[in-house]
């Protein structure tokens, strides 16, 4: 790990005020630094400066009729175990519940896990050539063991894919990402604020080094309420997602009016499956139905040598994720 200066900012102004003042831009905010600091330590990330930001007060968490508001500073742990997130936006604590460990959780911030990098095992080696770590080195990915690597959203300069669970699940009830930066505040959508590779797999999120993520907005609706997220996994816990669903369905007298369709394990960004959505509108809630959105939602997957498995999978998690979350309607 290199030598790093450390400051605690005492505003959320000060902490842009800092960032913006560090060399050559070679600073990071800090707050659980459960990723960035396992990045510090292999190299991959050598800021000269940290800022830590757990003394602002961006932790509080608010539900109303509207809209559920969580600050970024609220711990992973204390969002899953709130009993209104858990009956009201299911899909979220659930998929909190399936991240990481009970010890990293009460450490990593929700702002910090939407931040987070990949865990491409090309990136986090020094040695590999990777563009998400310099840009122009070339992907070893590519011609490499790619079992646990993406194949939506792909590109030639990358296939990594996105490491968040709770991104998933954000992603299917349309959250927004609040941001403050020295001039202005704003807010981005979601599906915006993650971006594909393309040729800059560095650039990760609609984020400027001076902004900070202040808090993540949830619209309170009947999607939200009925929603549910499974996440397929080698292990049982402290395992990343091979494949992941994050479902919502608006059901009416036995047909669907609305649906959300988000992947998860299998893309370099949350997936959300916008085809297979517009097929399910308008149909009776019947397993037949839920198969074929799977197949639209896996159409345009670019599997490679090693990943081909992840089609399928990825077909029979969205299924079994929406009987799921159907049970009891299906005709």
């Amino acid at each position: 790990m290199n030598p790093f200066q450390y400051s605690r900012a005492q505003s959320i102004d000060q902490a842009i005020q800092s960032i913006r003042a560090a060399d050559g831009g070679n600073a990071r905010f800090i707050a659980g630094g459960t990723n960035l600091l396992d990045l510090m330590k292999m190299n991959v990330e050598q800021p000269g400066q940290l800022i830590d930001i757990n003394y602002l007060p961006l932790s509080e968490l608010h539900i109303d009729n509207t809209m559920l508001s969580i600050g970024a500073l609220a711990r992973m742990s204390d969002v899953a175990a709130n009993t209104e997130v858990a009956r009201r936006f299911p899909v979220i604590a659930q998929s909190l519940l399936a991240s990481a460990s009970p010890q990293l959780r009460n450490m990593a911030s929700i702002g910090g896990n939407m931040m987070q990098r990949t865990r491409c095992s090309y990136f986090r080696d020094t040695a590999c050539a990777c563009n998400k770590r310099e840009p122009g080195s070339g992907c070893a990915a590519l011609g490499g063991d790619n079992r646990r690597h993406a194949i939506l959203g792909i590109s030639p300069h990358c296939i990594a894919t996105h490491p968040s669970d709770l991104a998933v699940a954000l992603m299917a009830l349309s959250a927004r990402i609040k941001l403050h930066g020295p001039n202005s505040d704003r807010t981005v959508p979601i599906d915006d604020f993650f971006l594909v590779p393309g040729s800059t797999p560095n650039l990760e999120h609609n984020i400027q080094i001076d902004e900070l993520i202040v808090a993540i907005e949830v619209p309170a609706s009947p999607l939200a309420t009925r929603s549910f997220y499974l996440k397929v996994r080698e292990r049982a816990s402290f395992e990343f997602a091979l494949t992941s669903a994050a479902v919502a369905l608006d059901i009416r007298n036995g047909v669907i009016a609305e649906s959300r369709i988000v992947l998860g394990g299998i893309a370099t960004k949350p997936w959300r499956a916008r085809d297979a959505e517009v097929y399910l509108a308008g149909k009776p809630v019947q397993e037949s139905h839920f198969v074929a959105a799977a197949h639209i939602a896996l159409a345009q997957a670019q599997p490679g040598k090693d990943n081909k498995f992840k089609v399928k999978l990825a077909q029979r998690t969205v299924v079994r994720a929406l009987t799921t979350l159907a049970a009891g309607e299906i005709a």
